[in-house]
């Protein structure tokens, strides 16, 4: 893996246990500023940007491996051989929560604990299952994106952050959608919205921390309860705070659930 490629960024001990922090849909490192100092003095701490987002380099998006969440656990793998860390703490946002449990699944060797803010194995409801979405609305969402990303963006990131009261939230994160490239992150959306890990749960062996929210439209708390109650070995953190963000909204909050589970 060529590392510049994910504009990867180490702080903290070099000798220390490594803490991985991936990315949601839409966001790049940056939503990580509040969070990622704050383990700098005893973690290796990593931040990357998955292709397309950030400093990536776009050229390394591949539109047959990134089809699937399975291209983009292979790029964490990848990353992580390259830097030759492990087992570490991966803290995935949104998205990269399903990919560190696809990555965790491919090579457990890699991974010591994994922290999922905001998971959703599936967002579209199925029989049984509440995902937050019918399929007619994530249809409806995607044709919106391909008809007009930027617009959409400026609609829908406020809704997705939430906090109202706080408009520079929204306004941040839209800005963190109009920086993706459109042409990717409409694909990504599709990879992301459409997909369906619920089967993958049940195959993690690392112990997880589940981070929810209280008011999320993105990933409800019932689908952070599922994600709880399939994984084996986990831990159910139901934080006060409000949208799909709370690295950027509410950092606090979720650092001290994290140091609840890490431990001293």
């Amino acid at each position: 893996m060529d590392l510049a490629q994910h504009d990867v960024r180490l702080t903290g001990p070099a000798e220390a246990q490594a803490m991985v922090l991936a990315h949601g849909f839409g966001c790049d490192q940056s939503m990580w500023r509040y969070v990622a100092p704050q383990f700098a003095d005893e973690y290796r701490v990593v931040l990357f940007d998955h292709v397309g987002a950030g400093g990536a380099d776009p050229a390394a998006y591949d539109p047959v491996r990134h089809a699937d969440l399975a291209g983009y656990a292979d790029d964490v793998i990848a990353l992580l051989d390259e830097l030759s860390l492990g087992p570490v703490v991966f803290v995935g946002h949104s998205v990269s929560a399903m990919i560190g449990v696809l990555a965790e699944g491919r090579r457990p060797d890699l991974f010591d604990r994994l922290v999922l803010v905001g998971p959703s194995p599936r967002y579209v409801d199925a029989p049984g299952y509440r995902g937050g979405f019918s399929a007619d609305e994530i249809d409806e969402l995607l044709a919106t994106m391909d008809e007009n990303y930027l617009g959409w963006s400026s609609v829908m990131a406020p809704v997705i952050m939430g906090n109202a009261e706080r408009p520079e939230l929204g306004a941040e994160l839209t800005e963190a959608f109009c920086r993706t490239d459109p042409a990717i992150a409409r694909r990504f959306a599709r990879t992301t919205f459409l997909s369906d890990n619920r089967a993958d749960l049940a195959g993690v062996r690392a112990p997880s921390l589940v981070v929810q929210c209280r008011e999320d439209v993105i990933a409800p708390v019932e689908v952070g309860r599922f994600v709880h109650d399939q994984l084996p070995d986990s831990t159910f953190a139901l934080i006060d705070a409000v949208g799909h963000c709370p690295n950027l909204s509410a950092p606090d909050e979720l650092v001290g659930a994290m140091r609840q589970f890490l431990g001293p």
